[in-house]
């Protein structure tokens, strides 16, 4: 790796600074004494808060509201899963932790817009969103049907934003609040076969990094996530294209799932802990810090290094 010329800055993860036009060094104004201190004091105490915390019947979900739960954390849990809401409330159940249970399919717009009231119902206020609930579609751009893209759309990216516009006023009657979304390590490097999923975390991305910066002088921060590969069912209940045969099916499912390592209980702590530390952006696991440190590097070229470790 190239090192940076002694004369030149560094940022804060040691690759040289970007000379930029605009003034962002220390001419820059400073932040307002409320703001300021929110990047930089104790960590953000999440015992007697309450989150609201999407895809919550399983996988990062559940292991996120545990780490909540852990911390006293009051909980909304939402999942199309009612099974997997029960059971993931039953394991976090804790003495005076608040915890209830919403079926909610957060690509129903009407839903989600009457979300927030269902949820004031059970709790104070929100001081936390988690939108966590994705799905998965395999397949080439020309392999995807229009709508299974759309399909894929309306919870991956459209949940996030409609999810993120109802309970906006609520966060803003918070002391202290967090936006929290999901994209994946796909929303910073894009493997050729996964087109649509690829292209809404990286939607998902845009949107939480455009949105920080607009609530910047505010008392809501938004952290964007990036998993690598996460041991949930994402892949088991993944959409393929309507073209392949069941086998061809699973030898995809089979290849993705070779990928999938880390436990969602080490996701779930990892992402609280980058919630505690009101950090912009986490990400969770070796292979997406590494992924997106070759990216960073490679910007344009990164497929050539990292596709044939895909094929294997």
């Amino acid at each position: 790796m190239a090192t940076a010329p002694k004369s030149a800055e560094l940022d804060f993860n040691g690759f040289p600074a970007v000379n930029c036009p605009l003034s962002l060094s220390e001419k820059s104004a400073p932040l307002p004494p409320h703001v300021r201190s929110y990047e930089t004091e104790s960590l953000l105490k999440l015992a007697g808060r309450t989150a609201v915390v999407t895809g919550a019947g399983g996988g990062i979900g559940r292991a996120i509201a545990a780490s909540l739960a852990r911390r006293g954390c009051h909980l909304a849990l939402a999942d199309i899963d009612d099974a997997g809401l029960a059971q993931t409330a039953a394991e976090i159940a804790a003495p005076k932790l608040h915890i209830s249970r919403h079926r909610l399919d957060v690509s129903d717009r009407v839903a989600v817009a009457d979300f927030p009231a269902r949820v004031t119902g059970e709790h104070q206020g929100v001081d936390l969103l988690v939108n966590n609930a994705g799905v998965a579609l395999g397949g080439t751009f020309e392999q995807v049907a229009e709508d299974d893209f759309e399909w894929l759309f309306a919870i991956n990216f459209w949940g996030v934003v409609r999810m993120t516009r109802a309970f906006l006023p609520l966060l803003h009657n918070s002391d202290e609040a967090r936006i929290v979304n999901i994209s994946s390590v796909f929303g910073i490097i894009a493997p050729p076969g996964n087109t649509a999923y690829a292209a809404s975390k990286f939607a998902v991305r845009g949107f939480s990094e455009s949105l920080r910066h607009e609530l910047k002088k505010t008392q809501i921060g938004v952290t964007v996530v990036h998993p690598g590969g996460i041991t949930t069912s994402i892949v088991k209940n993944s959409r393929m294209p309507k073209t392949n045969t069941p086998e061809e099916d699973e030898k995809k499912r089979k290849s993705f799932e070779a990928f999938l390592k880390l436990s969602p209980a080490v996701a779930g702590e990892t992402i609280v802990k980058g919630i505690e530390r009101r950090k912009a952006r986490v990400l969770v696991g070796s292979d997406a810090k590494k992924m997106a440190l070759i990216e960073r590097l490679m910007p344009v070229s990164y497929w050539n290094l990292l596709g044939p470790s895909f094929k294997r």
